[in-house]
């Protein structure tokens, strides 16, 4: 039968997994880093998963497609409820329990370290779009959880710079039209984006590469990727 039914482009997708996340029926899993529609028989084309995708990677397509089957999608369902224990969120290997073993080492100086912030809120959805610490700026948009993995993060990457930090996994928003607006609008002198090593984070370098397409200026910017144990990759 021919119906309405979602199609994931391969290209657009940044492996968030939020897509996976967000479909109920469990139509859509990770593979290799991509989201995939695993079978159409369990796509109740609603569409679900297309707000949550931050790359519109998502769309509807009239195609050729088996129905709904909604007692095997009720059927998969129970099956995935045997041995809940196994980890969960929806195949994306930014939600993946792991286990990490930092070295033990002393500390490297007895005395408090002081905070290097120089600004607040440091929220991207929080921030203003305008505020006089963004003129001549030296921009630092870094996910969440960088500061948690990198223990000098402070020294490294705050220290000098104006930060904005961000998860465009739990906050399921697109920072893109955010970001334009506050490069548009003030005289940042470079940027740096701060993420962690898994597909979730592309979101924010994504939301960061389209706000620097658009906001008609010529930024120098910069991409330092965090392993989940705590180390620069690049």
């Amino acid at each position: 039968m021919k119906r309405r039914i979602i199609e994931i482009d391969q290209e657009k997708c940044n492996g968030c997994g939020a897509c996976a996340d967000a479909c109920h029926e469990g139509a859509i899993a990770m593979v290799n880093g991509k989201a995939r529609l695993m079978r159409d028989d369990y796509c109740d084309g609603l569409g679900d998963c297309l707000p949550t995708c931050p790359t519109g990677a998502i769309t509807f397509v009239e195609r050729e497609a088996a129905a709904y089957d909604e007692a095997a999608v009720l059927a998969n369902k129970a099956q995935k409820l045997v041995g809940t224990a196994a980890p969960s969120g929806g195949g994306c290997p930014g939600s993946r329990a792991m286990h990490i073993r930092p070295a033990d080492s002393a500390p490297a100086a007895a005395a408090e370290q002081p905070s290097r912030l120089s600004q607040w809120p440091v929220q991207i959805r929080l921030a203003p779009v305008t505020a006089p610490y963004f003129s001549g700026a030296k921009l630092l948009i870094a996910a969440d959880c960088t500061a948690y993995a990198y223990a000098a993060f402070h020294e490294k990457f705050i220290r000098g710079r104006i930060t904005l930090v961000g998860c465009p996994k739990l906050d399921g928003v697109d920072y893109a039209e955010k970001l334009t607006a506050i490069l548009r609008s003030n005289d940042i002198k470079d940027l740096t984006v701060v993420r962690m090593e898994v597909p979730c984070c592309g979101g924010l370098e994504h939301a960061v590469k389209t706000a620097l397409q658009s906001c008609g200026k010529l930024i120098p910017w910069q991409v330092v990727t965090i392993s989940t144990d705590g180390r620069i990759l690049d």
